[in-house]
């Protein structure tokens, strides 16, 4: 039997990481239940974890004394010990509590002498720091990726003349046509899945124009791009930004997911569509736009004036963005500005804060929810799971920019959500990889 002992940032992550070790011991340092009280007056996920686990340890101390051991359904050991009496290496702070957490590991690696004992947290440096003591030490990481094989939503496909013409044809072309062309690690076509046919042999298009289609599970077929409008003037740059914009204007597409660095369209692109589809075609009747106030969940009081007035300086991208698009769109004669104070007044455009979500049903609405990447996969379940009839969920992000200090490009909520609805009808994804803010921006990006 493996012993793990668990950090308080793991509970905080998930409540249910008490049950998520199969037949093993865990172990809870009573620490650990002293940080966990400073978190259950607190309103957002993390206060919800903190009193969930507080509950599910109470009607379990029902069944035994918790410092023997109480059995868990799954076959394993819960215990709760404490560190009163135990060593701290003389170079660690003696009052920290990871650090004695740490005693309590050291402690039971001379208890069960041979037996697996291992201290799991999402802290890096606690990992660090057990490492340097002897002590095996891992993340939590029954949500991640891998980031490396991430789903892009796209793919290129290189065909003879002869199949590229008879795509163009006959308005698609049977995904059976193209195993013979496909590696066969890169099978099967993933539902909504983007492709770039070119010639083989070559890297140009057929007769210099790009041939790009769409694969439909039901008809086991890709199909190609139908043409597609600018909303409110923004045009596709790139072959990523057309399928984005092809995604986004989609009616029957109901969650999109835009990965990509600083400067590649993914939030510019989400609300160019959103006020097409809302004050154009009247498909949606609002655009509310949201972004993690980081910590998620944090009391916003502490900046002056009203909640508008204080969501302004965490939601000024957003403006920046909605500002661009109507100096663009609008005529030269109309006030951009005042147009634009005039849909948030009247609530068609919609900012509101992470925190206010949870309990909500959004009905018939565009949501957007940028910088994605900084949610657990739990806060966006949550925010996906208030998605009433008839409205769109759009995540958008940069895995390699987080903010969340126990988030990592493999662990996050965005990466998470990208994984596990590709080849869904309703869902598609597209990893935008072209800088197109400038061109100092792309290199930013590119070389720092």
């Amino acid at each position: 039997m493996k012993t793990f002992i668990l950090d308080t940032n793991v509970l905080l992550h998930n409540s249910s990481a008490l049950f998520m070790f199969g037949n093993n011991r865990v172990i809870i340092p009573l620490p650990v239940i002293e940080e966990l009280d400073k978190f259950k007056s607190f309103s957002d996920e993390k206060g919800r974890h903190a009193r969930e686990v507080a509950r599910q340890i109470d009607k379990l101390r029902g069944q035994g004394k918790l410092y023997e051991g109480v059995s868990l359904e799954n076959g394993g050991i819960l215990q709760v010990i404490s560190a009163d009496g135990l060593d701290i290496p003389i170079s660690l702070s003696q009052d920290k509590p990871d650090n004695q957490m740490l005693a309590i590991a050291l402690a039971e690696q001379k208890k069960t002498v041979g037996s697996y004992v291992c201290f799991v947290t999402k802290d890096l440096n606690a990992r660090i720091k057990a490492d340097a003591l002897g002590i095996p030490s891992e993340d939590f990481e029954t949500d991640k990726v891998n980031i490396d094989e991430l789903y892009r939503g796209w793919r290129i496909v290189k065909l003879p003349q002869s199949i590229l013409a008879a795509f163009k044809e006959n308005r698609g072309i049977d995904s059976g046509d193209l195993k013979s062309y496909t590696d066969t690690d890169s099978l099967p076509f993933y539902d909504n899945q983007y492709v770039e046919f070119i010639k083989e042999g070559t890297d140009s298009a057929y007769g210099g124009k790009k041939l790009l289609g769409r694969y439909s599970k039901e008809l086991d077929r890709v199909l190609p791009l139908s043409s597609l409008t600018e909303p409110w003037g923004i045009g596709p740059l790139n072959e990523q930004q057309r399928y984005a914009l092809d995604l986004l204007l989609d009616e029957t597409i109901h969650l999109v997911t835009l990965v990509g660095k600083a400067g590649t369209g993914k939030t510019l692109l989400a609300i160019a569509a959103g006020l097409q589809a809302t004050i154009d075609e009247r498909t949606y009747r609002r655009i509310l736009v949201s972004r993690p106030i980081m910590p998620m969940g944090n009391d916003i009081g502490f900046l002056p004036g009203s909640k508008d007035e204080k969501l302004g300086h965490w939601m000024q991208p957003i403006f920046d963005n909605l500002e661009f698009i109507f100096n663009r769109h609008l005529d030269a004669e109309i006030d951009a500005e005042e147009q634009l104070l005039y849909l948030l007044e009247s609530k068609k455009i919609e900012l509101e804060a992470l925190t206010y979500i949870r309990g909500r049903s959004i009905p018939q609405q565009y949501l957007i929810i940028d910088e994605a990447q900084n949610l657990t996969p739990h806060e966006v379940k949550t925010i996906i799971s208030r998605a009433g009839e008839g409205t769109k969920v759009v995540l958008t992000g940069d895995p390699y920019q987080i903010d969340n200090p126990y988030l990592d490009a493999s662990s996050n909520g965005l990466t998470t959500v990208v994984e596990r609805f590709k080849g869904q009808r309703i869902s598609g994804h597209v990893t935008l990889e072209k800088s197109e803010r400038s061109k100092l921006s792309s290199l930013a990006v590119n070389l720092l």
